[in-house]
């Protein structure tokens, strides 16, 4: 199958320029194209999922990306998707969310010294230097305010609070990213979320005008749930952040367990290097067993690997199923605990720890000794995933993987035991 029937077939085409004049370029060899994040924040996060690993199949398919790290139009901000104006950023804060963003994009594309290694660039390299009055005259002159208001992220804005002057430009420099690639790189093409098709074709046409030549724009549906909101938000309402020091691992592992069944095959497609053949398999075998979740594992798990690696998917889906899929907490590896150490009320103790009403009231699990009597009375108590009902019970002398004790009460009331004298302190 061609990079586009692949493209198609796993919903990844929302928009293109001329389709068989795109399919035919492609054909013809190795294509220089584009895809631009914006560095908002200080990670990216899985609203911009789609556009990596499609610049990664890309990638694969023998083309050369260019990944573009936005520090000019990042201290603008884009308008597209937005009922307000976003928050204007100084050179410190883009400095420092492009410290945490470049690593990010090299998970996902290779920039090595291959013919098709990827490229990172930042606009403000060719932005800065260039005065308003020659921007006006160099790039202002070759669009009309007519094509920009037709924009439907301009008509929106304008139906609403209004745009400023200062949103109200991002498309033209959008637009000029791609003639400078365009003009530079050899660029003949940019990627992105069905958002931001005004925006890229205004750059085609822009190149169209200036430099007399045909370019190319392939944009895919953005990431929505069922009921039509984008995915990027956990079930508590926490951005979907690719950055560990934002979203821990098994936080974001959990963001993706809680998936709708009828979004999986899109979200598998999508979001994975699995075949269609693949995908249809797991889904057919998730059918059979819907209450066994295999898809939303499947899909939790692929994607960890690739946003935090191998081991970290592991101890994600071990922390999981420890609270809640009945997992062997004695065979649990250290960095399951180590994620659980992230999410749960954590207690450090001394030698043996002591006894385990004690402990229950250091940890806040019980109100008192009394209180906690009377939990281990009505059989409510775990230690190691083992009921606890001895009163005498001591924590013990042998913990689990990495020095850690798992105490619970009842069936949601956690808290996490880490030994003073483990390895690991």
């Amino acid at each position: 199958m061609n990079l586009i029937d692949d493209l198609d077939a796993r919903g990844l085409i929302h928009d293109t320029t001329d389709r068989s004049a795109l399919a035919a370029r492609l054909a013809d060899g190795p294509i220089t194209f584009y895809y631009g994040c914006d560095p908002s924040a200080d990670s990216l996060h899985a609203g911009n999922l789609i556009g990596l690993l499609t610049a990664r199949r890309f990638q694969l398919a023998g083309h050369k990306p260019i990944m573009l790290a936005g520090g000019a139009t990042g201290m603008i901000g884009d308008p597209s998707g937005r009922s307000d104006e976003r928050k204007l950023l100084d050179d410190d804060a883009l400095a420092n969310n492009l410290s945490f963003i470049v690593p990010q994009l090299e998970q996902f594309v290779d920039f090595g010294s291959r013919p098709n290694g990827a490229k990172l660039v930042d606009n403000r390299a060719w932005t800065v230097g260039v005065s308003i009055l020659d921007f006006l005259r160099d790039i202002g002159k070759h669009v009309t305010v007519n094509q920009m208001l037709a924009k439907e992220s301009v008509k929106a804005r304008l139906r609403g609070d209004g745009l400023s002057y200062t949103e109200f430009s991002y498309m033209l420099l959008q637009a000029y990213d791609y003639l400078w690639l365009a003009e530079n790189e050899g660029c003949d093409l940019q990627i992105g979320g069905s958002d931001q098709w005004g925006n890229i074709v205004l750059g085609a046409d822009l190149i169209r005008r200036k430099l007399q030549r045909r370019v190319h724009a392939l944009t895919w549906p953005l990431l929505t749930k069922r009921d039509g909101t984008k995915y990027g938000k956990t079930a508590g309402g926490e951005t979907m952040w690719l950055g560990a020091h934002r979203l821990s691992p098994y936080g974001f592992y959990q963001g993706w367990i809680g998936a709708d069944d009828h979004d999986l095959r899109k979200l598998l497609l999508q979001l994975t290097f699995m075949s269609v053949a693949d995908v249809d398999d797991t889904l057919e075998a998730h059918n059979r067993n819907p209450g066994d979740r295999l898809g939303q594992r499947t899909l939790a798990h692929e994607l960890c690997v690739l946003v935090h690696g191998q081991a970290a998917a592991k101890g994600a889906a071990e922390a999981s199923g420890l609270l809640f899929g009945g997992g062997d907490v004695t065979s649990a590896s250290a960095e399951a605990f180590e994620q659980l150490a992230a999410e749960l009320p954590t207690t450090l103790v001394d030698g043996t720890g002591g006894a385990v009403l004690d402990i229950l009231v250091q940890a806040g699990l019980a109100s008192s000794r009394s209180d906690a009597k009377r939990a281990m009375g009505e059989g409510s108590i775990y230690v190691d995933g083992e009921r606890v009902s001895d009163l005498d019970a001591e924590l013990g002398a042998t913990p689990l993987a990495g020095g850690h004790h798992l105490l619970r009460r009842g069936k949601k009331k956690w808290h996490l035991i880490r030994k003073a004298d483990s390895n690991r302190f």
